[in-house]
């Protein structure tokens, strides 16, 4: 039957990995299809048999580590499109937005901007079916608008001060996804450079960025790879060897059945000299952390922000027969001072995923004294010899604590439930062409926009509309905090990302102590060449 075969697969797939005597092989194969076969013809009620077969394999890898897991055929095109760096489709940034399909913006040179869409258009058709007011959701919207390279659409359209609806007919193309956020030079000598992901495109973007800040005379940079959970490794070897000069190790892997390999850096390294301050947090993981751990390692640069994921785990995928995979876990990675930087899961997947949470309570988002750094994870780095952690994550240089001293429930809350970025999206399209008017670049909008009182009041009133009210002083001590937010959103979505992080970093503690180390050639030099740990608070 259909089901053992599937899963005969499967079980040739795994054990292809191992090498294991051919006689334990098949008896464990035939166990595993008898149980199968069994309960699909004696069982007392029907069964699934696919969805058995998923649930075996699933829970099959739970048994071994964190991050070898089951991917469903849907979830593998949904996880392969951002990291492939592409997808199929019209190229629009959109919102649902008072029960309408409201576009944020059209994506720069895809097909929607080449026929005439503009940001503030309502699409209120699509193939003559009407899709607002009728609870369309986010993912409904996706598939209905995405599909297959040169087939062709038809969105209705309406516009602002336009009397009638405008029909646009596009033809599906490639539409890119960005990894890159931000780039921007933040004075006459440092460039600033965000990264979300890394996926195929990741180094191609990085160093188009690159070049661009050099020819601003760019001498030192900031990497943020805070909240970059990772993604190809060949990708974070190529953009580590950028920092360094050649023949240095960047990262190696090992496993069981998987020999060793060393990755070394090249000539072709193009930010080998100048300062770098790489920023990192809890939600740094995998390739980011070991672009982060090579740096450190080497004493190329100085990491600020608080411990990453830990994530020293390499996944290959294998393809199974109906489209779906497993990722399955064939190495670890140890950074070049031989750090294995993976934190423990000797507990279990669901206490696994409860290490954040854990890391919270403990303090250490606010205290470094409350990490453990046992001395048996203690190595040094390859210059100066300075301590450095493994055993879970990698630890900055420079350790700052979370800024929770404006935060309150009120503001999470108009966070969480989206009601910030709905008020923005109506703000923009009532006020887009005074704003244009205005303020007819960023430059004069960063210097002169202030977001006044009534907008805060109007901001409240839409909240309060929608069931989100302040409690008592509330509202006061996230004022400041609520207004940057209303100023970079408002310039997201009359420029894009880039202006969103020049004004969102201005108030960013992170941000704002490593500009104080890259900006100060002594004090970059002494964290760099430090050699003992009594300072690094």
């Amino acid at each position: 039957m259909r089901q053992i075969r599937y899963i005969l697969g499967f079980l040739i797939l795994v054990f292809s990995f191992h090498n294991i005597h051919s006689q334990i092989f098949n008896e464990q194969v035939f166990k595993f299809s008898k149980a199968l076969g069994s309960i699909s013809s004696f069982y007392v009620d029907s069964v699934n048999e696919d969805r058995l077969v998923e649930y075996a394999i699933v829970e099959m890898l739970k048994k071994l580590d964190p991050h070898s897991v089951y991917i469903t055929k849907d979830e593998v095109r949904a996880m392969n499109e951002p990291l492939q760096g592409n997808f199929e489709g019209i190229g629009v940034q959109f919102n649902l937005l008072d029960d309408t399909i409201f576009i944020i913006s059209p994506i720069s040179g895809g097909p929607s901007e080449k026929v005439g869409i503009l940001a503030g258009d309502r699409i209120v058709k699509i193939d003559s079916e009407d899709v607002a007011g009728i609870g369309i959701t986010n993912n409904q919207v996706r598939e209905k608008l995405m599909g297959e390279k040169g087939t062709r659409v038809t969105v209705t359209i309406k516009r602002r001060n336009e009397p009638s609806l405008i029909d646009f007919t596009i033809t599906r193309d490639k539409i890119p996804i960005y990894s890159l956020d931000a780039a921007y030079m933040v004075n006459d000598e440092t460039g600033y450079i965000r990264l979300n992901r890394f996926s195929f495109t990741t180094v191609r973007e990085f160093e188009e960025a690159l070049d661009n800040l050099k020819e601003q005379r760019m001498q030192n940079l900031i990497l943020d790879l805070r909240y970059n959970g990772g993604g190809y490794l060949q990708e974070s070897i190529t953009l580590a060897d950028h920092f360094l000069d050649q023949d240095k190790m960047i990262v190696y892997t090992e496993g069981l059945n998987i020999s060793k390999m060393d990755y070394l850096s090249t000539r072709a390294g193009e930010f080998t000299d100048g300062r770098l301050v790489i920023l990192l947090n809890e939600g740094s993981a995998s390739a980011s952390e070991i672009v982060a751990g090579a740096v450190q390692d080497w004493d190329r640069g100085v990491i600020v922000g608080r411990r990453s994921f830990g994530k020293g785990l390499v996944q290959r995928p294998v393809n199974l027969p109906d489209g779906s995979m497993i990722r399955l876990t064939v190495a670890r990675y140890y950074t070049p001072t031989g750090r294995l930087i993976q934190k423990p899961y000797d507990q279990g997947v669901d206490e696994y995923g409860m290490d954040a949470l854990r890391r919270y309570s403990n303090g250490e988002f606010f205290y470094r004294d409350s990490i453990p750094l046992p001395d048996s994870l203690k190595f040094y780095t390859k210059i100066n010899s300075r301590p450095v952690y493994g055993g879970g994550g990698i630890m900055p240089d420079i350790f700052v604590p979370v800024d929770t001293t404006s935060i309150t429930l009120y503001y999470n809350r108009l966070v969480r439930l989206g009601i910030f970025n709905r008020f923005v999206l109506s703000y923009v399209d009532l006020n887009r062409d005074q704003l244009r008017i205005d303020y007819p670049d960023f430059s004069s909008y960063k210097n002169n926009f202030d977001v006044q009182e009534i907008i805060i009041s109007s901001l409240v009133e839409y909240g309060k509309r929608e069931g989100v009210e302040p409690a008592e002083n509330e509202l006061e001590i996230s004022y400041g905090l609520i207004s940057s937010q209303i100023k970079a959103l408002i310039a997201r979505d009359l420029w894009g990302l880039s202006e969103y992080y020049q004004l969102t970093n201005s108030r960013d503690r992170d941000f704002n102590k490593a500009m104080e180390i890259i900006s100060d050639r002594r004090a970059y030099q002494s964290i760099i060449k430090r050699n003992s740990q009594t300072a690094h608070n």
